[in-house]
């Protein structure tokens, strides 16, 4: 296989029996010592015409799918979803399959970087090295992506022992998602901050305030699985679906009834469901719902009284299930949305019970449940780098130039900051702004963990291990970092005592050994990591879910508030994450050709506008208008969506780049740069609480879609509009 290593030496390090096995079909650890050769010498173990395949995570998001990659002759050809984890049960999202668009992406960074020259690894070290020891602690800052756990376990060890700043973590769909809003409303009412489960797949009756939990929100895959089990009609009979929304997106486009209620009265509207259900079931009237008006809400939402009495019916009947998330958390009232919505469950005394909700359980290795940053402690910290009392910033796995809102100005605070260090894999727009660029390997040459954090029913901790050898010129972010602690000496290298990336991995699963009730157990740390790369992570068996405690939740006086929205605007503005690209898929060409799933739309950004209203605005298909909010203005070409309230405009979030390649540069705009900095009570965005106006530009802007126009709209057939 190498001069160096022969296979019999290899297997020898590998161990014997099973870890012997996860050298073919889980890459054991000892593999990281092993220099693959070139094609035209295979490895003795590769056989032409024969496949061999990994297990590994997902990173395309921070849900935690595990994968099995299949190889053939060293290199990844196909990706599927592992059947044994528990979270995804070998099924995958469209991003799960294009990653490896990410991995054979043409304009990826192919090597350690500074100022656009090319320099060793050795330099690289260096300067990591010089940045930890020349600078005071306070002085050094970590800003860290959503999927990639293990690093952070190790900055954060690296920080409670030296006393830098601790990682701060944050991605754009955890900003969508309203993360921090959904676990302070938990804590709020059962006294413990957690997420929250919904069982979807064992409810009778679904009703959604926001959560498109089929597209991007949480865990997708696995509440698609959960919906399925929803819409099962050979065992039981066939579930209820009802999404409130102002914008028909695609999991609303799957609900029995779509409710386009007026934004920001998603409180209302549950707290008057829950009265009338309790005046239905009779009895005295808890003070959660005692002070809410049913019929104030019907007519400050839009929504018929009726249809909220039989709404109310559903949950004095059983089986029915509140979820609270997406832009209807994205609000000034987002807080008191999520505790109203949380609050439904109670009524229908679904907690703890299938078809309910439950905490979800914590990572096998995971002591409190963590969460990334809101929105405002992201405006803190860019002011804190603005303010210069950051010294030095290593960036990793987020790209905040392009996912924050222009109006946090993070791409100016940079200037104030000595020495901006980034870890990217492709060259997005932080990467460009940054003094040094030393690439992490792609998530599929790469060793690593990832936590479950909500869609299992069982503690899991999903592995990952290289499906092929680095392609280019890069090195793990883990291994640079332990490689330079060791070079700045004293406390640094104290702090990690690691040979490698691989030794801090086993380091952090080793107590897993000792746990019971797990799906698998080792009598030593050698086979129990090869089991680990094998199966792709380590979960406990049965249900480990956890009830939330709800002894008090009646008695609480939960807030009827309505939404503030910022600006003198006529629409409503609904920013909302593309189903096919999210944060981070625009640099993948499949993503791109992939039609939006209610439009159809590819390669671009359009704007959603009501028929009505354009109508009343003399606007037609393709036609570009100027959108302007308090905080900026961008333009895009129309689509008449027929399936949005006429007083609401949706824009999709993932196109806009000014950098990250060939594929994502230069195609549509980004709506976060028309978001002012106004938070809800948890610290949120409320990026679903701006008002913007329309102007017609004059010109046009054909947009690339799958659909025929002319048999959507009749176009052309002489059929009346």
């Amino acid at each position: 296989m190498t001069d160096k290593f022969s296979r019999r030496d290899f297997l020898k390090l590998a161990g014997v029996g099973a870890a012997t096995t996860a050298i073919l079909t889980g890459c054991g650890p000892a593999s990281r010592y092993v220099k693959r050769e070139p094609y035209m010498e295979m490895p003795e173990y590769t056989y032409n015409g024969q496949s061999t395949y990994y297990a590994t995570t997902c990173r395309e998001c921070a849900a935690g799918c595990g994968l099995v990659v299949r190889t053939s002759q060293g290199r990844a050809i196909k990706t599927e979803g592992n059947a044994n984890h528990p979270l995804n049960l070998g099924k995958t999202c469209a991003r799960g399959q294009a990653t490896l668009h990410g991995l054979y992406n043409p304009d990826r960074v192919q090597g350690p970087q500074s100022g656009g020259k090319s320099v060793d690894w050795d330099a690289a070290i260096q300067v990591v090295a010089d940045a930890l020891k020349n600078n005071q602690p306070s002085e050094i800052a970590f800003l860290l992506g959503t999927t990639s756990d293990h690093l952070f376990d190790l900055v954060a060890d690296l920080s409670s022992q030296t006393g830098i700043n601790p990682p701060v973590r944050f991605g754009a769909l955890s900003m969508f998602e309203s993360r921090a809003t959904l676990a302070k409303a938990a804590e709020n009412l059962f006294g413990e901050a957690g997420m929250p489960f919904f069982d979807v797949g064992g409810a009778k009756a679904v009703f959604s305030f926001g959560a498109n939990f089929l597209e991007t929100w949480l865990s997708p895959v696995s509440y698609t699985r959960g919906f399925a089990g929803l819409r099962e009609a050979l065992t039981k009979m066939r579930g209820k679906f009802i999404q409130f929304e102002s914008r028909m997106s695609s999991t609303a486009a799957k609900a029995d009834e779509w409710i386009p209620l007026r934004p920001g009265t998603e409180a209302l509207v549950a707290l008057a469901i829950g009265r009338l259900a309790l005046e239905k079931r009779g009895g005295p009237l808890p003070r959660a719902f005692a002070d809410v008006d049913p019929m104030d809400a019907a007519s400050k939402s839009g929504i018929e009284l009726e249809t909220l009495e039989r709404y109310a019916g559903m949950f004095v009947s059983g089986g029915a299930l509140a979820i609270p998330g997406g832009a209807a958390l994205g609000q000034t009232s987002g807080l008191a949305v999520a505790e109203a919505v949380l609050a439904l469950n109670a009524v229908a005394d679904n907690f703890g019970k299938a078809g309910g909700v439950y905490f979800s359980p914590l990572a096998p290795n995971q002591a409190t449940y963590q969460r990334s940053a809101s929105l405002k402690e992201m405006q803190e910290f860019t002011q804190k780098l603005a303010d210069g009392k950051i010294k030095v910033l290593f960036v990793h796995g987020v790209n905040p130039v392009f996912e924050l809102p222009a109006t946090l100005e993070f791409k100016k605070a940079l200037d104030s900051v000595k020495q901006v260090i980034s870890f990217a894999t492709f060259p997005d727009e932080t990467a460009l702004a940054a003094d040094y660029v030393f690439p992490d390997h792609h998530s599929l040459e790469s060793w690593g963990y990832q936590r479950v954090a909500t869609g299992s029913n069982q503690s899991a901790l999903s592995g990952s291990q290289p499906v092929v050898s680095p392609y280019y010129n890069t090195r793990s972010t883990a291994d640079v970092l332990i490689a330079a602690a060791q070079l700045a000496g004293g406390q640094f290298a104290s702090a990690l005592p690691f040979k490698d990336e691989v030794e801090f991995i086993q380091s952090k699963i080793a107590p897993l050994m000792s746990e019971a009730g797990g799906f698998f157990s080792a009598a030593d740390l050698p086979t129990f990591a090869a089991y680990f790369q094998q199966y792709g992570g380590w979960w406990k068996k049965g249900d480990t879910r956890t009830v939330p405690n709800t002894a008090d939740l009646f008695n609480r006086s939960l807030k009827i508030v309505e939404a503030e929205f910022s600006g003198e605007g006529e629409f409503f503005f609904l920013p909302f994450v593309s189903p096919t690209l999210a944060e981070a898929g625009a640099n993948k060409p499949w993503l791109q050709e992939l039609p939006d799933p209610t439009t159809t739309v590819m390669w671009n950004t359009w704007v959603e506008i009501n028929p009505e209203t354009a109508h009343e605005l003399g606007l037609e298909d393709d036609d570009v208008v100027k959108i302007t909010s308090e905080a900026g203005e961008l333009e895009a070409p129309v689509y008449l969506y027929p399936a949005i309230r006429p007083d609401t405009i949706a824009i999709p979030f993932g196109q806009g780049h000014t950098a990250y390649g060939r594929y994502a540069e230069g195609r549509g705009v980004n709506p976060a740069d028309l978001l002012g900095q106004h938070f809800n009570e948890a610290g949120d965005l409320a990026f679903a609480g701006m008002k913007v106006n329309i102007k017609k530009t004059g010109t046009k802007k054909p947009l690339s879609r799958l659909e025929s126009v002319m048999g959507v709209y009749g176009k052309g057939l002489g059929e009346e509009h």
